[in-house]
């Protein structure tokens, strides 16, 4: 069977729980009772020396995708809603997705001009079929992605500091985002979603103090929704010993430790003022990834994200590579703990080369895979924690990419894996490699070449230093001209519009629970997680190991959008009922009188942006046809503020990072 690429079912389309075994041929037997990917025991094959699985390959299923539309606020054919429907179409961004396919949607989120001539199609540009170092380049290659391409700026130039780089870069491409304001263009960048008080903060900063701040995440306080996190999400600081004494009495309340970890995540992607570390431990999560429910893993996913992700999300990549291999929930995953020296298990070994370190297709062979699981094997796991078996590990030289080694003592082993990884994370295909990524995740679905070059660089002039690398970024003026290249993936959709709202952690006064096991915040954070596993976004839950994709293309769909509408006025009407939030009437302080002047005071205040003339008059048609700019309203925009509001973040300026 043809090895498929990154990210792509068996039928040849974008499927979200596609994994990179596809690529890698495992096949599925099922039985092993685990969640997540599933692994097979291996047939006996008798004979002498070590064995490897058969990587024959078959489709795998993992559930339905993205939700279908679902229109429950534009059910009724009343007139108001009539109306409200209408504009919601009008108004463009998601409209897009409700109209044609994703080749057209490229015009309503990047401009006009980048729509190809066959608009609606998805056939792949290259029929040849090349090889994609991951499932982003990949998703690309399509009628959608050559849009993108087209209107993307292809090179620039270093500058001493971000500031500098931004004050001489030049928005070229088409974009409905305002071109002059890069202070606007940070906060979306390297935030979750801007809200007042990350504007105010990088207004008084400066652009190179405010980064310089975010890259020291140490010295920024913790929200109260930080400590009302790190207090009620009880078992996040758990140590595996603790988890295991007290387990029988959180399972009778409920609680599991896997489960508040995915919660945790929410918290501080809402919450957080120290945006850039909890974006970069959101990037890792996906590069580095580790699904968050594997059987077995329960009592120690939490460690891994503690001690391996987050303890080096701005340090040194190398480092974080080189724990993660020596963590339990990482070995399990990837089943290094059945890997010995006579019956050998090349995922882990493969999956460091194609997926954490170099990248698929990108300088080794079947044969470096092989012998990277000779070379790994010893690694395993007793009582839950990592442990070396010298008993387990294969003795004989190996080479692979370029590492050779005589690996002659069985003792001594342990160590000859470290120089491997550390080897390996340092090697420039890794550099690159690191360099796509950061920059298609903070920069552009197709980041310039000269951009990926300079920070491939600094990865190796610095060691894999994941801050050195995001100051070569950002004091680039491609990270500067790249306003309006990125829209934001359903889960950042979710969490931008929250942080617009400034939604609280406390529980509103009056607020009845249910459940006296867990708090409101941690009730609630349950039901955004929910509605995130209904996007399939929610934080780590991706089951496979190549994490979610990271590019429009991989997310195109009406249903989701209109999803993401319905939520944001849940948000706006105080749906979330764990929460505080404004009454939508209340979000400016003292509303003006007239509909166009509050409508600019409200999309300057949620979406730090004042919308074209045709976007204003689509959404102050919701009150009616006969609707202008100078229309009287009162606080309530004449009883249409909540729908007035979520139609702003339906427009394609919220949808845009």
């Amino acid at each position: 069977m043809p090895r498929r690429r990154p990210g792509q079912g068996p039928d040849g389309n974008y499927d979200p729980y596609a994994d990179s075994y596809y690529e890698s041929g495992y096949e599925d037997q099922t039985g092993s009772g685990r969640r997540g990917h599933d692994r097979a025991m291996p047939a006996d094959r008798g004979g002498s020396g070590p064995h490897f699985y058969d990587p024959s390959s078959a489709a795998r299923n993992y559930g339905a995708g993205l939700p279908d539309i679902d229109d429950e606020d534009f059910g009724d054919e009343e007139p108001s809603n009539w109306r409200r429907r209408t504009a919601m179409i009008a108004i463009g961004g998601g409209a897009a997705a409700l109209i044609g396919g994703g080749a057209y949607a490229v015009t309503q989120f990047f401009g006009e001009g980048t729509q190809p001539s066959n608009a609606g199609a998805e056939t792949p540009v290259d029929t040849a079929a090349p090889a994609y170092v991951d499932q982003n380049q990949s998703l690309m290659n399509g009628q959608a992605g050559l849009g993108i391409r087209k209107n993307t700026p292809t090179t620039g130039n270093s500058f001493g500091t971000p500031a500098d780089a931004a004050k001489n870069a030049k928005v070229t491409a088409k974009t409905v985002l305002p071109t002059k304001d890069p202070v606007r263009h940070l906060a979306s960048r390297l935030t979750f979603g801007p809200n007042a008080k990350t504007i105010a903060d990088i207004n008084k900063l400066g652009i190179n103090g405010w980064i310089a701040k975010q890259l020291k995440p140490e010295t920024i306080p913790l929200t109260r929704g930080e400590q009302k996190a790190d207090a009620e999400l009880v078992t996040w600081a758990m140590s595996y010993d603790q988890l295991k004494a007290q387990r029988e009495d959180l399972d009778k309340k409920g609680i599991q430790a896997d489960d508040q970890n995915v919660r945790y995540a929410i918290a501080k992607q809402l919450f957080s003022d120290r945006q850039l570390f909890e974006m970069m431990v959101d990037f890792f999560g996906d590069y580095f990834h580790v699904a968050a429910f594997h059987d077995g893993n329960e009592l120690i996913r939490a460690s891994f994200e503690r001690d391996v992700i987050r303890k080096h999300a701005l340090g040194n990549y190398v480092d974080m590579f080189v724990a993660g291999n020596k963590h339990a929930a990482l070995l399990r995953y990837l089943d290094q703990d059945e890997s010995t020296k006579d019956q050998i298990n090349e995922n882990l070994a493969r999956e460091n080369l194609e997926l954490y370190t170099v990248g698929a297709f990108n300088g080794y062979t079947e044969t470096d895979v092989r012998q990277a699981a000779m070379l790994q094997t010893g690694r395993s796991i007793r009582d839950n924690q990592y442990v070396y078996r010298p008993e387990q590990h294969y003795v004989g030289p190996v080479k692979i990419m370029g590492f050779s080694h005589a690996n002659g003592d069985a003792a001594g082993g342990e160590a000859v894996q470290e120089a491997y990884f550390r080897y390996i994370a340092l090697h420039p295909n890794t550099a690159r490699y690191m360099a796509q990524n950061l920059a298609t995740r903070f920069v552009s679905d197709v980041p310039p070449k000269t951009l990926v070059d300079a920070m491939a660089k600094t990865y190796l002039d610095k060691k894999s230093n994941i801050p050195a690398v995001l100051m070569t970024m950002l004091s680039r003026t491609e990270f500067w001209a790249s306003v309006g290249q990125k829209v934001r993936r359903p889960g950042e959709y979710l969490t931008a519009t929250y942080r617009a709202l400034d939604i609280g952690a406390e529980a509103p006064a009056g607020f009845t629970s249910n459940n006296m096991n867990v708090s409101p915040m941690v009730q609630g954070l349950g039901d955004i997680k929910r509605k995130l596993e209904e996007y399939g976004h929610a934080p780590m839950e991706l089951p496979t190991p190549n994490g979610y994709p990271d590019v429009y293309v991989a997310w195109t769909s009406a249903g989701t959008m209109v999803n993401q509408w319905n939520d944001a006025y849940g948000a706006v009407t105080g749906g979330r009922r764990q929460f505080t939030w404004q009454k939508p009437e209340a979000i400016i302080a003292a509303p003006p009188a007239t509909a166009g002047a509050y409508l600019d005071a409200l999309t300057k205040k949620l979406i730090n942006v004042t919308l074209d003339n045709d976007r204003r008059l689509a959404i102050l048609h919701i009150l009616g046809p006969a609707t202008t700019a100078s229309t009287p309203v009162d606080a309530t925009f004449n009883g249409a503020i909540a729908s007035i509001v979520r139609a702003i973040f339906a427009t394609p300026h919220h949808h845009l990072r």
